[in-house]
């Protein structure tokens, strides 16, 4: 672990642009259930089955009942280590972008600026007349379904199954995709699309891959440096060993 860690380290010393891409494994640090894991079944329901549209279409009170739960929780999480090191990183190198799969808003609450959280943020609403979305951060909510001010239901402003990543979102991160030299992809699957592809892009146009995670992946046949264990101990310790 130490060679490969001082591979990555080495390699981030001389990287111009970093992109930084996470997914849930680095929100289980902080205590919240991965959405594949087996704390995603909720009340007899699978997650698959209640984060659509066509489930919010036919039982809105039953979806919103399961995001409240999935809020209460989140909302007692709090960034860790991990978190920070990523807000590290941003202040590090002055061409920076991170791109999260989480909803958590976890990212959000360190300060970082340059991010896009391509599936969504479970704390923001989307009115289903309008599109207009808003904060909505009440832990319990006070009515389910919630409703906004024109009397529609609201919706999580989150990407569901079945659903297409909002167009500015997926444009922003292809974007910085394209001129990044190192790529680190911390906790994530590595089987949700069109995220999933981003290594493989990176590598074929001459870019660096540094993967963090629990155990393989399959990223791990596309890294060049593999760092299998908590990104909670992993970042820090790259952090600290980077320019500041």
């Amino acid at each position: 672990m130490s060679d490969d860690i001082d591979r990555a380290v080495e390699r981030l010393r001389r990287t111009k642009s970093l992109l930084v891409i996470t997914g849930a494994g680095i929100s289980a640090e902080s205590g919240i259930p991965t959405f594949r894991g087996n704390d995603g079944l909720w009340q007899n329901y699978r997650a698959e089955e209640l984060a659509t549209p066509w489930a919010f279409e036919r039982d809105p009170v039953t979806v919103w009942k399961w995001y409240d739960w999935r809020r209460g929780i989140i909302g007692k999480a709090e960034p860790n280590a991990g978190h920070l090191a990523i807000k590290r990183f941003e202040e590090t190198f002055p061409d920076f972008f991170l791109i999260t799969q989480n909803v958590d808003g976890l990212h959000g609450r360190t300060g970082i600026r340059k991010i896009v959280e391509i599936h969504g943020n479970l704390w923001r609403v989307r009115c289903t007349r309008d599109n207009r979305t808003s904060m909505l951060t009440d832990v319990p909510l006070k009515t389910i379904p919630p409703r906004c001010e024109c009397g529609e239901i609201l919706r999580p402003d989150v990407v569901w199954f079945g659903e297409s990543i909002p167009t500015e979102a997926l444009q922003a991160s292809y974007n910085v995709m394209s001129l990044c030299d190192t790529l680190m992809v911390v906790g994530t699957s590595g089987v949700v699309y069109p995220v999933a592809s981003f290594p493989e892009t990176v590598k074929d146009k001459g870019g660096f891959v540094i993967e963090v995670n629990m155990e393989p992946t399959p990223i791990t046949n596309v890294a060049d440096v593999s760092l299998f264990g908590k990104s909670g101990d992993i970042l820090p310790a790259i952090a600290e060993r980077l320019p500041h």
